[in-house]
């Protein structure tokens, strides 16, 4: 039986829509033997540039660069409906005053947001996003690009908000989802897209019916631990355009595109 070699971030929405199909709640894809990685997301970038996975979660801006090679899938993507990236300091910094930024990974969507909404110009410090909060803490960095669950609770961590991209994005797209990460599927599975966009959507629909079977798996990769703060990151990220992207998260891409000026030309 053939691997079908998968790899997504270990981020609350990934576990939640991938959890049941890995702990084997729905059958796997016929005729393969899925094996899953995980990585962080500018690893699954880097990966994903190099083709090394035939089923992978990538930065949205990311995905829009490897149309040529991947196919962007309908289901188990990112969108943020109200939430998103956020820009944050140590409460006595002045926005006038930031000169280095920590931010996520130079291929992140959350970066190229940054880089069209923030006017100031500031060197950007690539690292892990759970290194961030402790690189702002530390003043290593003027200033931090919060991602995923840390995003969510700036407050508890006692940092100041100097920009909210998800209410950036809202005002300049006249409402439209926050595209922030998407599946790519590698080309040469074109025959079977249907058949994994369907496994993904029933995976999903498996974790709402037995989502205390995926807890202990998404309390095992969470960087945040606390409950209230796993459902919040669930319910920001996990929504209808996980099952499915929808017209207007088509157009939503399409504006990613145009507002990050980028050239998206491999």
């Amino acid at each position: 039986m053939k691997i079908f070699k998968i790899a997504i971030s270990p981020c609350p929405n990934d576990i939640f829509i991938f959890g049941p199909w890995l702990l084997g709640l729905t059958h796997d894809l016929k005729n393969f033997h899925s094996k899953f990685v995980f990585k962080d997301v500018e690893e699954l970038n880097n990966s994903a540039f190099k083709q090394q996975f035939d089923l992978i979660k990538v930065s949205a801006i990311t995905g829009l660069k490897l149309t040529s090679k991947y196919q962007i899938l309908q289901s188990g993507g990112a969108f943020g409906i109200q939430d998103g990236p956020k820009l944050v300091s140590l409460p006595n910094t002045l926005p006038q005053h930031i000169k280095t930024i920590a931010v996520p990974g130079l291929s992140t969507t959350a970066y190229h947001l940054l880089k069209a909404s923030w006017a100031q110009p500031f060197k950007p410090v690539p690292m892990l996003f759970s290194e961030i909060p402790k690189a702002i803490t530390q003043k290593t960095v003027d200033a931090g690009l919060l991602i995923h669950e840390t995003a969510l609770i700036y407050l508890q961590k006692g940092f100041k908000l100097l920009l909210d991209l998800g209410t950036w994005w809202k005002k300049n797209t006249n409402g439209l989802p926050l595209p922030l990460g998407v599946i790519l599927l590698h080309k040469k599975y074109l025959h079977i897209q249907k058949e994994v966009e369907s496994k993904i959507q029933e995976s999903l629909d498996i974790a709402y019916l037995k989502t205390q079977e995926i807890k202990p798996l998404l309390r095992t990769f969470a960087q945040e631990m606390e409950e209230e703060t796993l459902n919040k990151h669930i319910k920001a990220y996990v929504n209808q355009y996980s099952k499915k992207i929808q017209s207007d998260g088509e157009k939503a891409l399409i504006k990613l595109k145009n507002i990050a000026g980028w050239d998206i030309g491999e």
